[in-house]
């Protein structure tokens, strides 16, 4: 986009009054904490300040973003502008930690009033992709929107309407791509989808293993640990859940040994760990198998926990149907394929050192409790699926599962947060795919199957028309392949109508059809809710009116609805702070009768959720078994799964967990070519893509590729030195981090920069998905964007 091309996209004419307030907002550079403001006012006579200035006003909310944790935002509004941020000043204990803000948090400011906010809606002048936009009225774009909805639905049917995963805008109460899905529920139905992208083969893996994702327990397990094992696992930077990293400072006061094994010294590692195992990515399954090894061949392995809650282990512990020999334990020997599993056969798979390999086994084996904690980066490789059972695996060899200061592995997600969610829909189609293969379902939906994901219909009636991609980048810059993807939206044919709502013109913006400004968590009402990790919730006030013509979806949605006449039916007379008392109200009816009433939430700003002891999972089925039984098929721990076993897909979908060679991991030829293992991580200075734009987190940590020493010195490259990135998917240019703090043979290219082509197409800003594969991993059909073979060299 040119330069004259920006300026006529985002310049607006306001009042200069208003401008002035909006500018006086962010012109003082307020850098965390407001150090410029406090200089300013310490020129100043506090006996001579004019009564006519306007009181300091402090507003609690919080940020909602999809980030894991939720922290406490409090707004520093004068004349309506908010012109510094605080965090969390609540009383700080073990059971109750702050709810402080990280790096992101302190730097809000800079996305609310930044210049370049989306401020009116606009429809697409050119084509689609250029970035060419007009202004139009809102009536114009909710009549547009409306009228493509019903057409469009009426010509290919509701299956042909989709709203796309990602919400990174809006992860409270009122997501934006609910309040679509709501609306498209009540006018015929969507085409929908399951999963995410965060964890999508754990999310399907684990339960496989215990019947359920739920296999984590409360942080405050963390304080009865001994050993703790981080598994690919960056809580330091990842946040996922706000007083998580409190609960491990903690646990290493209390004595407990952390190793962190990954192939990046990352900020977690220098933070916490007392060893850093680095390992080639995509390998994790070989050094967990070799460690298991150990584990048998040592007798360090709790045979009683095994025997009594565990099928698949040995020839005594085997389902129904299955040859007996075909057992875990018969694997690891090495007497099923003639190859046991032995340290120095991992270790020239995994690069660990045979010795490294066996000290973590036996540490593992025999400090107890000892808790595995398994990140979600090693699960989104060809394989993934192998990865989470095979932690899960390791726990149960070692009798962690259901111990207080063990943990049990796998997906890990637990909560005892529960807020009564106001707005439901049922969704007329049942039928569903992955989330990933959202741009399988545009290309060839009616020819997907149950092979593809498929499920809820044997065969969809047509391919995805109409795209809501509300708050998200996932459109194009979070979603894999971005130049197949791109090439795939430009073809009006495909897509007929793509409407976007967000803060700026992100390269999902782009693509859009009708561009709608949305909202900060700034200009609503909202309660904000952990990921899957928490015992709070946080009160999400309304600190300021919207900017500009901009507005929350929950509003555009009943302006749609009114077009078919079901405006009362979408809001049921209510207002985004009406549905936030209801919720409220029926938390303390129907869940949980001590949580605060509204006013009183309000004020606090936060409510920890208080127990007498930790929660662990798997507790009651561990001590009580009887009464209790693990939500399988067998209610035991299946480390050998019959369904997995009668999909007859053994070597990629085996029936317990093992080492599989990933596509494009060390051992695939193509490395011949493309000699690099590329990974990305959640860098500390966004979340996933918010705040790509945010020039005070770009001061703080640039987008950069990490490169080995050596691996640098054979390209001819140093430190800080622009490099070229390629594979046969695509190119882009990035300045490189010459560092020991990663592994030799593997590069990392922080996820999230915006995607940010020169003329010949090329990425300039480090946009990993340019060269990561669309191929799903074949059990949960989810993302497999940390398995990339590149090659690097100097620009």
């Amino acid at each position: 986009m040119s330069k004259n091309n920006k300026k006529g996209l985002f310049e607006k004419q306001v009042k200069r009054r208003t401008f002035l307030k909006w500018s006086g907002g962010i012109g003082i550079p307020l850098v965390l904490g407001g150090v410029g403001a406090s200089q300013l006012v310490s020129k100043k006579d506090p006996t001579k300040i004019s009564k006519a200035e306007t009181p300091e006003k402090v507003i609690s909310t919080c940020s909602i973003n999809n980030c894991g944790g939720r922290c406490i935002i409090k707004a520093h509004i004068k004349d309506g502008v908010v012109v510094r941020i605080s965090t969390d000043t609540n009383e700080d204990s073990i059971l109750s930690p702050q709810m402080r803000a990280c790096i992101r948090g302190r730097g809000y400011k800079k996305m609310l009033y930044h210049p370049d906010r989306l401020k009116y809606p606009m429809k697409r002048v050119g084509k689609r992709g250029e970035g060419k936009f007009e202004r139009i009225s809102w009536e114009e774009a909710i009549e547009t929107i409306a009228n493509e909805m019903k057409r469009i639905g009426d010509t290919y049917g509701p299956e042909s309407r989709y709203v796309n995963y990602a919400s990174g805008q809006s992860w409270g109460l009122f997501s934006g791509r609910n309040m679509a899905r709501k609306l498209l529920a009540m006018t015929g139905g969507f085409l929908g989808y399951r999963n995410d992208y965060s964890s999508g083969a754990g999310n399907v893996a684990t339960p496989y293993t215990y019947g359920t994702n739920d296999s984590g327990s409360s942080f405050d397990n963390f304080l009865h640990s001994k050993y703790i094992i981080l598994w690919g696992h960056n809580p330091s930077e990842n946040i996922f859940s706000t007083p998580y990293t409190s609960y491990l400072r903690a646990a290493k006061a209390n004595g407990a040994k952390i190793i962190v094994i990954d192939p990046r010294y990352t900020d977690t590692a220098v933070a916490f760990a007392d060893e850093w195992i680095p390992i080639l990515p995509t390998t994790d399954n070989a050094m967990m198998d070799a460690m298991a090894y150990v584990m048998v061949t040592e007798n360090l392995y709790d045979k009683e926990f095994v025997d009594k809650y565990c099928i698949g282990f040995d020839e005594a512990h085997m389902p129904d149907g299955v040859p007996k020999e075909e057992n875990l334990k018969n694997y690891l020997l090495g007497k099923t394929d003639g190859i046991p599993k032995t340290p120095e056969w991992a270790e020239k798979i995994c690069s660990v050192p045979a010795s490294k390999i066996r000290e973590i086994a036996r540490d593992y084996a025999t400090i107890k409790p000892a808790a595995l904690l398994q990140g979600w980066g090693p699960q989104r490789h060809a394989y993934g699926e192998q990865i989470m059972r095979g932690g899960a695996q390791l726990a149960c060899l070692t009798g962690n599962v259901g111990k207080l200061g063990g943990w049990a592995a796998g997906t890990g997600y637990w909560s005892r947060s529960d807020i009564a969610y106001p707005i439901t829909f049922e969704n007329p189609v049942k039928a569903t795919i992955p989330c990933f293969q959202w741009t399988e379902a545009v290309e060839r939906g009616t020819e997907l199957t149950a092979e593809d994901g498929l499920q809820g219909t044997d065969k969809l009636s047509t391919n995805i028309k109409l795209i809501f991609n509300i708050g998200g980048n996932m459109l194009v810059n979070q979603h894999s392949d971005i130049n197949r993807t791109t090439k795939m939206l430009e073809d009006e044919s495909k897509v007929e109508f793509i409407v976007v709502s967000d803060l700026f013109m992100t390269p999902s913006a782009r693509y859009a059809d009708i561009l709608l400004p949305g909202t900060s968590f700034f200009e609503r009402w909202d309660i904000g809710v952990p990921w899957c990790f928490g015992d709070y919730v946080v009160f999400g006030e309304k600190a300021i009116d919207p900017l500009y013509e901009c507005r929350n979806e929950y509003d555009v949605f009943a302006d749609v609805a009114e077009h078919f006449g079901l405006r009362e039916e979408f809001t049921e007379g209510k207002t985004m702070l009406d549905w936030v008392r209801v919720s409220v109200q029926r938390t303390r009816e129907e869940l949980d009768p001590n949580f605060p009433d509204f006013e009183e939430f309000r004020k606090k700003g936060v409510h920890h959720f208080t127990f007498d002891e930790p929660l662990i999972g798997f507790q009651k089925q561990i001590e009580d078994p009887e009464n209790n039984p693990f939500e399988t098929p067998s209610g035991k721990i299946e480390l050998f799964s019959k369904a997995l076993w009668d999909m007859k897909k053994h070597d990629e979908i085996p029936p317990f967990a093992k080492y599989v060679p990933a596509w494009e991991g060390p051992s695939d030829p193509l490395k011949e070519k493309y000699p690099l293992q590329l990974i990305s991580w959640h860098y500390k200075r966004r979340c996933h893509s918010t705040h790509d734009n945010n020039p005070w987190l770009e001061e703080m940590a640039r987008q950069e590729m990490w490169l080995n020493p050596m691996d640098a010195k054979a390209r001819g490259i140093k430190d800080g030195d622009r490099a070229k990135v390629y594979n046969d998917r695509g190119m882009l240019y990035i300045p490189v981090n010459v560092t020991s703090r990663i592994l030799p043979g593997v590069a990392a290219i922080p996820q999230g920069a915006w995607y940010t082509p020169d003329e010949d197409g090329i990425d300039q800003r480090g946009s990993i998905n340019v060269l990561t594969n669309h191929r799903p991993t074949p059990l949960a059909k989810a993302n497999p964007q940390l398995t990339n073979l590149v090659e690097v060299q100097k620009a």
